[in-house]
């Protein structure tokens, strides 16, 4: 008696449609809007300490190219060191928070009290306690950036069916497992839920830090361009910021498709 092979799960593959709308029509869009402003610059005269044109601003950017390159790099170096620190204190927090309403009742406090202190006038406390180095920054940017990670990981925690929980517990299943096998695949799209956020705020607590205490970094680069009235490079700053912060956020929705492309979210898209 032969035993046939199952045949192989076709594989899922994006729609052509589906690439289209979510790679050509933002970059599209984005292009339609810098030719638009370049437009109305030229045409009304806009003075270029006001609103300088995407031409100004690429020439005067590239003039200082190494140096913009510098600030960039100093600044990802406070963005990635912030997020990964977020998500190690994140994880065991959230974690944490589901163990017992009576844990929960004592953290939250906490982590609302964190959300409300303003980072702008946290920085300088933390600059005269930590010192004018590193740490400072890399400690605002886990405090803008941790919260909306842990509520999403507890959230995805939480959302469990009660089905499977009481089925893990009828199979005597012990707490790390239930955790383990149960918990963390049902939270998946929910971490990567709030991963998304937590990136895209990392970058905003980076700057607001340089803005306070930096000698380098693209905050620090727009405080000093402001000053001198070169405002086509802060304006460059400005956009190299917002393309670091889209790029982040694709590598997070990337790692998501291809280790996990079971998720909801994906699933939304694909369909």
């Amino acid at each position: 008696m032969s035993v046939q092979a199952a045949p192989p799960l076709e594989k899922r593959r994006r729609p052509p449609a589906a690439a289209f709308s979510e790679i050509v029509v933002p970059l599209l869009a984005t292009a339609a809007f810098f030719v638009m402003w370049e437009g109305i610059c030229r045409t009304f005269n806009v003075p270029a300490y006001l609103v300088p044109a995407p031409s100004q601003i690429w020439t005067d950017t590239v003039a200082i190219g190494p140096a913009v390159l510098g600030h960039t790099m100093a600044t990802l170096k406070t963005v990635l060191l912030g997020f990964a620190v977020s998500i190690v204190i994140s994880l065991p927090l959230a974690v944490l928070l589901t163990a017992s309403p009576a844990i929960a009742g004592a953290i939250y406090p906490f982590l609302v009290w964190t959300q409300s202190i303003p980072k702008v006038a946290l920085a300088p406390i933390l600059v005269v306690a930590l010192g004018s180095n590193e740490l400072p920054r890399v400690v605002i940017t886990v405090l803008v950036a941790f919260f909306p990670l842990v509520i999403s990981v507890a959230t995805g925690l939480m959302s469990v069916p009660p089905e499977l929980l009481e089925l893990s517990r009828a199979c005597r299943a012990s707490k790390w497992s239930e955790l383990w096998r149960i918990r963390l695949p049902f939270a998946i799209p929910f971490i990567f839920a709030g991963l998304k956020v937590a990136v895209s705020l990392a970058v905003v607590g980076a700057v607001v830090a340089e803005f306070v205490n930096a000698d380098s970094g693209l905050g620090f680069l727009i405080v000093t361009s402001t000053a001198f009235f070169k405002v086509p490079v802060a304006f460059g700053a400005l956009i190299i910021l917002s393309i670091m912060g889209v790029v982040l956020f694709q590598i997070v929705v990337i790692i998501e498709r291809v280790f996990f492309p079971w998720s909801s979210a994906n699933a939304q898209v694909a369909s």
